[in-house]
């Protein structure tokens, strides 16, 4: 059972730290528009296209990384007075919460990413990217976001029931 913990965990971690090098690529592309629109006053037509749909990627194959960083809103005002088993079974009551919101965005995405695969979807703009591939990708995101979420669940039980984080 902890092989396959630190094999989800070590999934989340490279494709965090993967996705966050997206970050460069929206900068670079901002200055890049800021430069030609306000110094040449020849601005582009796919800059701010391109950014959210970089934005879009770079937040759902995100989630699972910030998952595992522990890095999600939490209300440690009272969170953080809990002792370590009364915040795991906390956690284990509102995972359920977590759980719903995972299988609905499974299921929406899953079917906006193979609608969009069936017929190459592009955008409705002049430029018209092909985004079919994004919805793929935003796909993936929230299965490793699930998987990530299943980790924890786990080592919350695990925890409740040994009373000890043994850093699985």
């Amino acid at each position: 059972m902890q092989k396959i913990l630190q094999i989800i965990d070590v999934i989340s971690l490279i494709t965090g730290k993967i996705v966050s090098f997206l970050i460069l690529i929206i900068v670079g592309i901002t200055v890049y528009e800021v430069i030609l629109r306000y110094v040449f006053n020849s601005p582009t037509t796919w800059a701010f296209e391109l950014n959210y749909l970089i934005f879009g990627a770079y937040s759902i194959l995100g989630g699972a990384y910030t998952f595992y960083l522990k890095g999600h809103v939490n209300v440690d005002i009272l969170y953080g007075r809990l002792s370590l088993k009364k915040r795991a079974v906390c956690d284990l009551i509102t995972s359920v919460f977590f759980f719903i919101f995972c299988g609905v965005l499974l299921w929406n995405m899953g079917i906006m990413a193979w609608d969009s695969l069936k017929i190459k979807e592009h955008l409705s703009s002049a430029w018209a990217p092909p985004i079919y591939h994004l919805k793929v990708g935003m796909f993936i995101g929230v299965i490793l976001l699930f998987f990530q979420g299943l980790s924890k669940f786990i080592r919350d039980w695990i925890i409740v029931l040994t009373g000890k984080d043994d850093e699985c």
